[in-house]
């Protein structure tokens, strides 16, 4: 079974690793020019360096025409193609929006047999098949085949006792510039970066989880980064409990609508 997976941030990665690991085939498609914050967990990261690994799955970037190589090597193909014009071309057993822009950026239910949205923006019966919930909480990663996720409330989920004082936001509109890596232990009043000289800082303590790459035009207010409170290192390497629900979810969603487990053979 081939899957065709809009973004490839930290929540489409999550999403590719479960459904990698259960058998089926995928093919990412970026923008050319990321903003993903979690990047040591993002196979968003294979455009800009043209390898990306994480939790021992390998993701490259990659034009049309090598799809089946890296696919026959087990190796996930990122594209440079936001509208996911790939999948005329590939004409895959499923499509999944796992973009997470509280919108609808193009995706149809026509593009696919099985078109499943992750998060709000969408309604199931109307421009999907199937939503998945993303808010935090306890109907996260649960299939939604009539109706929509719930709505955005623009306010974190909650992380050791912290949710909106965790995200880092750009102080001006310009070029970032971080001083900080992922995985770094901050305090609170530390900066992780500058935009046009203004220093983005740090409001909690612990471990900087997630930055924005270097050279990347953010707007003020843009989420730039992402302290976790739980100061656990190891987290910034492997995917999210959300991320990893969200798989979860969206696999359900892929096996019920396309006729049970056994249709994900390939």
């Amino acid at each position: 079974m081939l899957v065709v997976i809009r973004g490839a941030g930290d929540i489409a990665t999550g999403v590719a690793l479960r459904l990698y690991r259960a058998g089926l085939q995928i093919v990412m498609c970026e923008v050319e020019t990321p903003t993903s914050i979690r990047r040591t967990v993002c196979f968003s990261e294979a455009v800009r360096q043209g390898e990306m690994e994480v939790e021992g799955v390998t993701a490259r970037r990659a034009d049309l025409e090598e799809l089946p190589a890296l696919l026959e090597a087990g190796i996930v193909p990122v594209l440079v193609d936001p509208a996911a014009d790939c999948a005329a071309a590939l004409e895959p057993d499923a499509v999944v929006d796992a973009i997470l822009a509280k919108r609808n950026l193009g995706t149809t239910m026509d593009m696919a047999p099985v078109v499943v949205a992750a998060g709000p923006g969408f309604t199931a019966g109307e421009d999907c098949h199937a939503v998945v919930e993303t808010m935090r909480g306890h109907y996260l990663g649960r299939v939604i085949y009539q109706g929509s996720a719930q709505p955005d409330t623009a306010i974190p989920g909650l992380i050791g006792g912290y949710a909106g004082e965790r995200v880092l936001r750009a102080p001006a509109s310009g070029l970032f510039e971080g001083i900080r890596t992922i995985g770094d232990l901050v305090e609170a009043g530390d900066a992780a970066g500058y935009v046009q000289g203004q220093p983005m800082v740090c409001t909690i303590s612990g471990t900087l989880r997630g930055l924005i790459a270097d050279g990347v035009a953010v707007t003020k207010g843009m989420k730039c980064g992402d302290v976790d409170p739980r100061c656990e290192p190891d987290h910034c390497a492997c995917a999210s409990d959300k991320a990893l629900a969200v798989g979860g979810g969206v696999l359900e969603a892929i096996l019920c609508l396309s006729g049970g487990p056994e249709a994900a053979l390939f």
